[in-house]
């Protein structure tokens, strides 16, 4: 099978930094390639996933995040190489390629082409989806998410993200020079939490590192309002982590704090901290529970007094319980089969073929 796969124009796959989405492509794009297909990556320029390639922009276009004529040149582009190439099954992870294959009907290949859906199913965005739907199957990400979607909205499938647990070396939990540490990884904006989880280790004397994405103005912003301030030898930001420095903060952490405060689809960083040993303290809120296992590979609270709660007996968890629910249920093996075998349904009905369009 010729797979190819559209990532967003904004970060590099894999990443260098933060970047949830494009991790998942990257491995994606893997094991597709180590199933034995063929695989042709749309991406930016400055992208290192090691298989065939194509772009429109030489590096990643993350200060034009969100506008649409940088991600429509992109797909643009993108479609018209994998119309070239010949592909069968395009998967794509942008917002507009999908309504861009959607509204043509002329090409010189025809493909099936499948959407993932990263984000929320919120306003217009369920309306969009509904139109698509019949013709680009929709793909969501956890339970959670695709109720969040409503009943209008067929979803083709839900897949769970999965990961490549021989690069998530386990950890224990010892700390650094200074003693053991809890830690908080992700961006810092309110939805994320980051504030609510430094008043909880701080109201249980605890420490805690933040390693998190600062780049955008409502994250600067942010971040001077209220981390900022919160700051101190018991709070402390290092800035956004490296990837060998996220595994290494990861796995001599007690625990990862992720108290999300809104309907986020997946929560990538909680796999990972389990495939590194490392238990996950974080609200019950979105998909946190299909991901934790309440009791056992973390611990799920209601509000702030519940978060510093857990905090103090999170260490009394099963580091190896924490790797093995990895290993058992989100791997990239995992990911890909499902990801192949819904290709093959699609397929084999027959009901989603759309032309790739030409540009």
């Amino acid at each position: 099978m010729k797979i190819g796969i559209v990532a967003p124009p904004w970060v590099s796959v894999p990443p260098s930094g933060y970047g949830g989405t494009e991790a998942v492509i990257d491995q994606l794009a893997r094991g597709f390639a180590a199933a034995g297909h063929d695989v042709m990556l749309c991406t930016t320029g400055d992208s290192t996933c090691p298989v065939s390639r194509r772009h429109a922009f030489e590096r990643a276009q993350g200060e034009r995040i969100g506008q649409a004529t940088t991600e429509l040149r992109h797909v643009i582009a993108a479609y018209r190489t994998l119309a070239d190439w010949g592909a069968d099954v395009v998967h794509d992870h942008t917002n507009v390629g999908p309504f861009y294959a959607h509204s043509r009907s002329a090409g010189d290949q025809a493909a099936t082409v499948v959407t993932t859906n990263h984000g929320p199913f919120d306003g217009d965005l369920v309306h969009l989806y509904q139109v698509l739907a019949p013709q680009v199957p929709v793909i969501a990400i956890s339970h959670h998410q695709a109720r969040s979607a409503g009943p209008h909205l067929p979803l083709a499938a839900v897949i769970h993200h999965g990961l490549d647990l021989d690069a998530y070396p386990p950890g224990d939990g010892a700390g650094d020079d200074r003693g053991p540490y809890f830690l908080f990884l992700g961006r810092i904006v309110a939805d994320k939490g980051v504030d609510h989880a430094a008043r909880a280790v701080r109201a249980i004397g605890g420490r805690l590192l933040i390693a998190a994405k600062m780049r955008e103005p409502a994250e600067r912003r942010f971040f001077a309002d209220r981390v900022e301030p919160l700051l101190g030898d018991d709070v402390v930001y290092l800035g956004e982590a490296r990837p060998e420095d996220k595994l290494r903060l990861l796995g001599g952490a007690t625990a990862l704090v992720n108290p999300l405060r809104w309907a986020e689809p997946f929560g990538m960083v909680m796999i990972e901290a389990l495939a590194c040993g490392t238990p996950v303290v974080a609200y019950r809120t979105a998909s946190a529970p299909e991901i934790v296992d309440d009791g056992r590979t973390g611990l799920l609270c209601d509000d702030l007094a519940g978060l510093a709660a857990a905090l103090t007996v999170v260490d009394r968890l099963d580091r190896d319980e924490c790797r093995a629910a990895v290993a058992s249920r989100f791997t990239t093996g995992r990911m890909v089969r499902d990801h192949l075998d819904l290709f093959e349904q699609i397929a084999r009905a027959d009901t989603a073929e759309v032309a790739v369009p030409a540009a």
